[in-house]
């Protein structure tokens, strides 16, 4: 958990130091607090048995809203949720989960990697069975858990 925490604290960091706004010492003691309360967040938030379990919960969110931990970091620097929002990008969406760390600028806007690494496979396990949360966003699940049922509104 250390490196996708320490990963996802330092890419926030790297936007706000695009800025110019602030010194190295205000990037270093942001990007330190983000990593605390990213680790006490997730502590019994992780899985790295499921990477997808609780991913929801890691997700980082600005989108009209800051995102709790971004703005307490920033309040230990002296920010302002106004100065943050005039910083960082007006919608961002971070997934730290184990394994990979991921972002998206915009609603619209691609999903890039930050960090990726693979998951130690258990002897008894069938990799095929292993799949990243992205990628069942991406092709959805094969079998779903529950039935649902469609609505379609037309107009």
């Amino acid at each position: 958990m250390k490196t996708e925490v320490s990963t996802a604290a330092s890419f926030v960091a790297r936007l706000l130091k695009t800025t110019g706004y602030l010194s190295d010492d205000q990037l270093k003691e942001f990007t330190h607090s983000l990593e605390e309360a990213l680790g006490e967040h997730y502590q019994h938030h992780w899985f790295p048995q499921a990477p997808c379990k609780g991913s929801g919960y890691r997700c980082l969110r600005i989108n009209h809203k800051m995102d709790p931990l971004i703005g307490k970091a920033a309040c230990t620097i002296g920010l302002t949720r106004e100065q943050l929002f005039s910083l960082l990008p007006s919608e961002l969406t971070m997934w730290v989960d184990p394994f990979e760390v991921s972002y998206r600028i915009g609603e619209d806007g691609s999903i890039c990697i930050l960090y990726e690494s693979t998951p130690p496979v258990p002897t008894n396990a069938n990799t095929t069975d292993m799949i990243s949360c992205k990628e069942e966003l991406r092709f959805g699940r094969s079998s779903p858990s529950k039935s649902f049922n469609m609505m379609t509104v037309s107009g």
